[in-house]
């Protein structure tokens, strides 16, 4: 019990670190997929019926192929063969903010189609073009119902990006796997990671159902 407190105590710094490549990785991803995701679901909702259906195979594709083999077809296969040369990091945050885009646009495609369509009719009533009535009234409305199901994306994204240690990124998963492996002291050490990540989604939540209080509008928003 000692050793093992000894080594844990040793690593700790180790896994500290990576947990930094962590949060880096899941915050790039998050954005990537809010930008794609917003842009995909007024696609999905507004859009021409042709492109209704490219971003449902879209949806469909990022959805239904698992992370793994993901990560491994665009760093071994995309990149190899387009002669992109991509550091796995970089590979991580692509491939996890590709499938978080597909998810958050089904949450944002949701909010949207939960407004009243009226707004959209008194816009135009009010000389406004589609674009501008998106922009400035229809997506600050959505983002704020979607900011709870936004909030379990993260969770859900922050225990992807262990996966992204199969490629060689020193996040928290690979560092306590690379200690354990030399020290064979798996329990504390994978113990910690697991703790790490629970801190981690707890700070993450926490702060999104702060900013979900601050921005909600009194008798609208739940």
């Amino acid at each position: 019990m000692t050793e093992s407190l000894v080594v844990l105590y040793g690593a700790l710094p180790y896994l500290l670190r990576g947990s930094v490549i962590t949060i880096t990785v899941v915050l790039g991803s998050m954005l990537l997929g809010l930008i794609l995701g917003i842009n995909i679901a007024v696609g999905q909702v507004y859009g021409r019926k042709w492109m209704r259906y490219i971003i449902a195979i879209y949806v469909w594709f990022f959805r239904g192929v698992p992370l793994i083999v993901l990560l491994f077809l665009f760093y071994f296969g995309l990149c190899s063969l387009l002669d992109i040369n991509l550091s796995a990091f970089t590979v991580s945050i692509i491939v996890l903010g590709l499938i978080t885009s597909a998810y958050q646009s089904q949450i944002f495609r949701g909010a949207i189609s939960s407004l009243p369509e009226g707004q959209f009719k008194a816009a135009r009533a009010l000389g406004m073009s589609d674009t501008k009535t998106i922009l400035f009234i229809i997506l600050p409305q959505a983002l704020r119902l979607s900011i709870p199901a936004w909030s379990n994306e993260y969770s859900i994204v922050l225990k992807d990006s262990a996966v992204t240690y199969a490629l060689g990124v020193a996040e928290i998963m690979a560092r306590a796997h690379f200690v354990a492996s030399r020290t064979y002291e798996q329990l504390p050490l994978y113990f910690a990671a697991g703790v790490m990540f629970m801190i981690l989604t707890y700070l993450g939540t926490k702060g999104l159902r702060i900013l979900e209080h601050k921005v909600k509008i009194p008798g609208y928003s739940s």
